[in-house]
């Protein structure tokens, strides 16, 4: 199982960027899927995620309304759009997998992680 995330990048303040996770999952559409991020010397963070039939989505408050989790069941990937982007968005993003299916805040629930993309604001 492979989890390929992309897309990360230097942007400045109030700029977007879409970040992809490509997922070798045979069954991928009934696996959850969920985004995290951590930055230096801090733990890692949910930001958001998306249930098996993108039925169910939740944020982060620190992220809800500028930032959208989508999928393509047909393509294997997740995806991040991150808009109005802030100095404090800078960390590595990583997705997970979740077999369970659904959309889960919890790191402990995911049991397949990509290597992570590094996103950093700048001012």
């Amino acid at each position: 199982v492979q989890l390929q995330a992309s897309g990360g990048g230097l942007v400045q303040a109030g700029g977007s960027l879409r970040l992809a996770c490509a997922a070798s999952l045979l069954t991928f559409s009934s696996y959850g899927m969920g985004w995290f991020r951590q930055a230096p010397g801090k733990e890692r963070e949910f930001v958001a995620a998306i249930s098996r039939n993108a039925g169910s989505t939740y944020y982060a408050d620190s992220v809800k309304g500028r930032f959208t989790i989508s999928r393509d069941n047909v393509k294997n990937t997740v995806y991040l759009q991150m808009n109005s982007l802030k100095l404090e968005d800078t960390a590595r993003y990583y997705c997970a997998a979740d077999r369970a299916g659904s959309a889960s805040y919890y790191v402990r629930e995911y049991e397949y992680w990509g290597q992570g993309t590094q996103v950093t604001v700048s001012s």
